[in-house]
């Protein structure tokens, strides 16, 4: 089976991300000095291989401590990311991307996008005001990474639960919590295209605010464009037009364009818009 350039990619991140192999055999966190600096994906800080910092946590442990100091080098990160990149992170450079990707290949029942899922898609942002920013601010705690995150769980809770016997006398009911909604996720994950990233992640509700702006992803050339919408309709994203706050630019359009209209690179250098739309 031929794997695709954007799998190589994302496979390099995730290796890149979390090349820390020893903490993986000692069950310990890596603590060097990349730790202070955030990868673009959701990766967790604790994962025993993770070299660097998650942006979401970061934004959180950030908001916790802004009674003391406001968090302008987590937020200046997240910009940057967001202007130069947007939701090609999402695509492209995520981890847990990519694991939602593979389970949706299992033989299963598959959920296609429709009305219902295009309005779900905006839970994301309701997740984002009240567990990353709210909760955080006003209970003191990183509610998306305590109360959700299926990626640390699977990253970095269970890693080192099962090597850590300590860890395991102190099992409770939140570690079952996070086992059980880790465990909805990937079900979910298998039945409707990254569920997880269309509906619940506040990352990529937080990248789609750059849509408009970000410099690299797909984009459209409208003097070829015939307004079939083969786009629209062959993307698994709850998209209304290519580049739009859901489009991840995983590329899918670019092969089912019939006039070879929509290519990657530099958006935003044609002062043309696009008109494509469903």
């Amino acid at each position: 089976m031929k794997i695709s350039k954007r799998r190589y990619t994302q496979l390099i991140a995730a290796v890149l991300y979390n090349c820390n192999i020893k903490g993986f055999m000692s069950g310990g966190i890596y603590q060097g000095a990349a730790k202070g600096v955030c990868v673009p994906g959701l990766n967790c800080y604790s994962c025993p291989g993770a070299v660097a910092s998650c942006p979401l946590g970061s934004l959180q442990s950030g908001l916790l401590s802004s009674k003391y100091k406001f968090p302008y080098y987590i937020l200046g990160t997240l910009i940057l990311f967001g202007l130069l990149l947007g939701r090609f992170i999402c695509g492209f450079l995520c981890p847990f991307g990519l694991l939602q990707e593979l389970f949706y290949k299992l033989p299963l029942p598959k959920i296609r996008k429709s009305r219902f899922t295009r309005i779900l898609s905006y839970l994301k942002y309701v997740i984002l005001a009240i567990f990353v920013i709210l909760i955080p601010l006003v209970k003191l705690a990183p509610g998306f990474c305590k109360y959700i995150c299926p990626a640390g769980t699977i990253e970095a809770g269970i890693p080192l639960v099962s090597s850590n016997p300590q860890l395991q006398s102190l099992i409770g009911f939140l570690f079952s919590w996070k086992i059980f909604v880790l465990a909805l996720v990937l079900l979910f994950c298998s039945l409707c295209y990254r569920s997880f990233c269309r509906f619940i992640c506040p990352l990529g509700a937080l990248y789609s605010f750059f849509a408009p702006v970000s410099v690299v992803g797909v984009k459209v050339d409208t003097e070829k464009c015939i307004n079939c919408n083969k786009c629209v309709d062959n993307c698994l994203m709850d998209v209304h037009k290519v580049g739009d706050r859901e489009c991840i630019h995983c590329g899918t359009c670019v092969g089912h364009c019939p006039v070879d209209a929509i290519r990657f690179g530099i958006k935003n250098t044609d002062t043309k818009k696009q008109v494509i739309n469903k």
